[in-house]
């Protein structure tokens, strides 16, 4: 694909004004090493939560939808879907909690949850698990994602589009990516990921509105993916056919999505209870309140606004590919189209697209990777008198060693060819099992330190057995991953109740400490609250509710919005109405969430309203 001077001046520009945000923010990130890695507790909720959401956004999501889409058509989309649940109780339930906890990482809850060396020793290992080996994956994924693209647009027909050249472009951006994620913390991060989502974000509207366009329009875009592809007509059903001779998702695999997905597994961005980045950017907000609505606006951000631009770039594909259908991978349909459809100008739109989408991300990663090895292990185990300039430095050491550490994996990933779809299906498998721990510690005094050790280390060994198994039985006897991930979490679940009750809990002065701090609702912590001198909000049934009518109105919202798009304006409109109505009954029990005017916990700071 060849480009012009100016998708040259388009693609120079971006990445001028992503070193010039770094260096602009270089000040203000060393001014503390809380600013590194929280912005001081003062970023607003549209900045917190539009960072949320790009980080969400990398170079691989939209070439996974297209690979879904291409595999089991609309419906497809369920495997992540289903997280909307699991986002919403984030929102109305957790995002309040984890901002009281005033911690810098999700794992830092663990000593102020649990006590003693069986915590510590969670708290180290689990900071070295996400910083190094699952973050990694994630670079690693997002990276090779990133070089699929490059080799399908700019090298494709070139004499270097069959060696390691897709590589070493990802590599350069690696670097400018490290150089101002390293300079300005949080805070350059958190501006520039608010700019790369709109630049992304209007590329992904640009190139569908030409691939539509290109193809007919909708009508014909569904016309000629029914008529093309074999069981076509199941294609563009927001819920799989279940009826069909060959049905493009089995009803087993569906329901275990959509009844498990949200509490089972532990996931990059759609963590059970809130976590990881999603934790940082609510640790980082103003207040709690900012924390709530951050994650609010990202829930609404990630499921609403931002999935029909692929969507229907992935159809497009389909129509004028068929062959993807069964390709080895689908998703280079959504890059292939950059390069047929897009002309000058738009070519450099479009590459700017997925490198705001993938530095986004990828400088997410480094500063959330880092904020684990100096917080949690640095700073825990090795130097906790460090002055805060020393922590500094070795906050910046420690980024570009997170960065490294990601490159490797990628070129693991690139050398190997391994699928992007696949490595969504691994981390979500190597999750299962731990999401329930995750969230019911906030319910239950009972759980201890051991649960959480149990539910990690039971969840990777039930896993590796239960992938052993599999590899040594007939490739088509092989359960799906949905399958696997729901025996892994169930087992996992039994395992550490088991162990929850065979060990001793927490010592109760801990647990009092904890409650007053944090002030979590609910009976299971009934015994507790009565010893603590304060009261919780008392609003758990109503954030429940609130929660369950947020989800209403994402999965009414997203129907409602395809049948608009492909001319069904009846049940476009019945789904937009019945968003509508969750949406007001939400706003209008929404006052009910603040907390108790008389608690003796607020006396010295009466709540906002």
């Amino acid at each position: 694909m060849e480009l012009h001077a100016i998708d040259w001046l388009i693609i120079v520009g971006y990445f001028a004004l992503s070193l010039g945000i770094g260096l602009f923010f270089k000040n203000k990130a060393g001014e503390s090493y809380l600013e590194y890695f929280a912005s001081g507790r003062s970023l607003p909720w549209w900045i917190a939560g539009t960072s949320m959401v790009a980080t969400t956004f990398a170079a691989d999501t939209p070439l996974a939808v297209t690979e879904l889409v291409a595999k089991h058509g609309l419906a497809g989309n369920w495997f992540w879907w289903a997280w909307a649940f699991g986002g919403m109780l984030t929102v109305f339930v957790f995002a309040k909690l984890w901002r009281r906890a005033e911690v810098i990482t999700d794992v830092e809850l663990i000593e102020l949850r649990y006590t003693g060396k069986p915590a510590a020793m969670l708290r180290g290992f689990r900071g070295f698990y996400i910083a190094v080996v699952m973050n990694s994956i994630v670079i690693g994924w997002v990276t090779k994602a990133m070089a699929d693209v490059l080799k399908q647009t700019v090298l494709h027909g070139t004499e270097w589009a069959n060696g390691s050249a897709d590589f070493w472009l990802v590599a350069a951006m690696l670097v400018i990516t490290g150089v101002y994620a390293v300079i300005s913390g949080m805070w350059g991060v958190a501006i520039t990921d608010v700019i790369q989502f709109v630049l992304a974000m209007g590329g992904c509207v640009a190139l569908a509105v030409v691939a539509v366009g290109h193809v007919g329009g909708i009508e014909a875009l569904q016309a000629t993916v029914t008529a093309q592809v074999d069981g076509g007509e199941q294609a563009f059903g927001f819920f799989p056919d279940f009826t069909a001779e060959k049905p493009w998702m089995p009803i087993g695999v569906f329901l275990t999505l959509l009844l498990s997905q949200w509490w089972a597994t532990w996931y990059p961005g759609a963590e059970p209870g809130g976590g990881g980045y999603i934790v940082q950017r609510m640790a980082a907000c103003k207040d709690e309140r900012h924390a709530v609505k951050a994650t609010l606006w990202f829930q609404i951000a990630h499921y609403c606004l931002r999935p029909w631009p692929w969507i229907l770039v992935a159809f497009a594909a389909l129509a004028m590919h068929p062959e993807l259908r069964t390709a080895a991978a689908p998703g280079s349909g959504f890059p292939m189209l950059i390069r047929e459809l897009a002309g000058p100008g738009l070519r450099g739109v479009l590459l700017v697209t997925f490198a705001a989408a993938f530095m986004s991300t990828i400088s997410t990663q480094m500063n959330w990777g880092a904020s684990y090895l100096v917080n949690d292990l640095y700073k825990r185990f090795l130097a906790q008198k460090a002055t805060d300039q020393k922590l500094l430095r070795v906050s910046r050491l420690a980024s570009v060693l997170v960065l490294l550490l990601g490159g490797i994996v990628a070129w693991f990933m690139v050398t190997r060819g391994v699928k992007v779809d696949d490595a969504w299906s691994f981390l979500a498998a190597l999750g299962a099992g731990v999401g329930a721990v995750f969230m019911l510690r906030w319910f239950w005094w009972r759980i201890n330190a051991w649960s959480e050790i149990t539910a990690m280390v039971g969840s990777l060994v039930i896993f590796c057995a239960f992938q052993i198994w599999q590899s040594n039985i007939p490739k088509e006897q092989r359960l799906h991953g949905e399958y696997t991930s729901l025996i892994v979490a169930g087992s996992t679940l039994l395992l550490w109740l088991v162990v929850t009750f065979l060990t001793r809990p927490e010592p109760e002065l801990h647990l009092i400490a904890f409650f007053r701090k944090v002030r979590p609702d609910g009976p299971g912590w009934s015994r507790i609250a009565a010893k603590s001198g304060v009261r919780a909000d008392g609003t758990l049934i109503m954030s429940l509710v609130c929660a369950v009518l947020g989800t209403a109105a994402v999965w009414l919202t997203l129907p409602g919005i395809g049948a608009m798009i492909f001319g069904d304006y009846g049940k476009g409109t019945a789904c937009l109405a019945g968003a509508a109505v969750a949406i007001i009954n939400l706003l209008w029990l929404l006052p009910t969430l603040q907390p108790r005017a008389d608690n003796p916990a607020l006396k010295s700071s009466p709540p906002k309203c």
